[in-house]
């Protein structure tokens, strides 16, 4: 077994840093404190050809194995958690579905400009009263001639304000049990969709989300993502590879917050030595340091197998449970040991220690994948 990567896969590593060092991390407090990306950081992700790791060549895409998408992600949300999680919205969940069910005069129009940087990919999955229980989602399309007409709302629309076009889960057949929800793509322009300010959010704050009103908004039936009816199957296949996405961004954050915590030890001086001498800190930069390593394996396990063609709901759920939860304890650390200051947004880990906190939420709860696990290991 080779746990290596390969020659491409660490110079594109090599590249991401050296991006994320330059462009990400000296903006990452200006992102937070504005809630904004700069436009030249999307510009330049862009020209590197991130905006299209998960798109074809022929619609201006640079396709890339899903342990390389895991390494970028993980990269960028090490430089900035905000950029990060846009990143990994539009990679994981808002191309993937495009590109597996998608008309090619569907992929044809949406497509070259997520790979341009022009539009980002947004999911709108979550409603006010529909968050872990997808099967309750109350959105509605209804068949009018040869339109649907959507009524309803989403909340936490990530990336919903960066795009052109959105993916919506909607119920267009009420009585149909599983088989009642569709993927329809809608514009961002159609009348009646409202895009309501974003969010005041805790941390992750340059990545916009957004609530969605929909108000008799019609689009074409050709807007219809894939097969009637199989919605909720498509939506739970995407975000199988969105846990991993969010594994490697939970891996970035922690990785962030174990190097400016194992720097200021080596700095700080206490008790007539730096505090990287006493033995209660060494201990925490080594728990720190063994459970990143163990959720990167984990990440870069099940990114591995999807490459492979294989189910990965199992594998996805338990990297994404361990390294959510591994980075919410490496960010706790990392504030424990900067003491007073890691309380101060004077320095960086006070921030990732906010942006650390959604990963445990955010594309499904821990609870949620200890459910998922739950059921996978009982049926084996």
């Amino acid at each position: 077994m080779d746990f290596r990567l390969t020659e491409e896969q660490e110079m594109l590593q090599e590249m991401v840093r050296d991006f994320a060092e330059k462009e990400l991390r000296p903006r990452a407090q200006e992102t937070d404190e504005h809630a904004q990306m700069s436009p030249e950081v999307i510009r330049k992700m862009a020209e590197l050809g991130l905006m299209g790791m998960a798109i074809p060549e022929e619609y201006g895409g640079m396709p890339m194995d899903k342990v390389s998408v895991a390494i970028a992600i993980e990269e960028i949300g090490r430089g900035c958690g905000g950029t990060g999680l846009a990143f990994e919205a539009h990679s994981c969940l808002g191309c993937v579905p495009i590109v597996r069910w998608g008309t090619p005069e569907q992929k044809e129009r949406f497509l070259p400009r997520m790979a341009a940087g022009e539009s980002f990919g947004c999911l709108a999955l979550t409603e006010p009263g529909a968050g872990s229980d997808l099967a309750v989602v109350r959105t509605t399309a209804v068949e009018d001639g040869d339109s649907w007409v959507i009524n309803g709302t989403k909340a936490w629309i990530t990336n919903a304000s960066l795009t052109d076009v959105i993916i919506v889960l909607l119920r267009t057949d009420p009585e149909a049990g599983s088989r009642a929800f569709s993927l329809i793509l809608v514009e961002t322009d159609r009348s009646g969709l409202t895009i309501e300010p974003h969010e005041k959010k805790m941390g992750l704050r340059g990545a916009p989300a957004h609530g969605l009103t929909f108000e008799d908004v019609r689009v074409p039936k050709e807007n219809l993502l894939g097969e009637r009816g199989r919605g909720l199957h498509q939506t739970l296949s995407a975000m199988d590879g969105g846990r991993v996405g969010i594994s490697a961004l939970a891996i970035g954050l922690a990785q962030a917050a174990y190097e400016e915590a194992r720097r200021y030890a080596l700095e700080r001086v206490a008790f007539g030595k730096p505090i990287a001498e006493h033995q209660a800190i060494q201990f925490m930069l080594a728990d720190m340091a063994t459970e990143i390593h163990a959720g990167r394996l984990m990440t870069h396990y099940a990114a591995w197998l999807e490459d492979q063609g294989q189910r990965i709901t199992l594998e996805a759920a338990m990297g994404k449970l361990y390294s959510s939860e591994m980075a919410e304890r490496v960010a706790y650390k990392a504030v424990q040991v900067h003491g007073g200051y890691g309380y101060s947004q004077e320095y960086a880990v006070e921030r990732i220690y906010r942006d650390a906190r959604l990963m445990t939420i955010g594309e499904g709860t821990s609870e949620v994948q200890r459910m998922v696990i739950g059921r996978s290991i009982l049926r084996s």
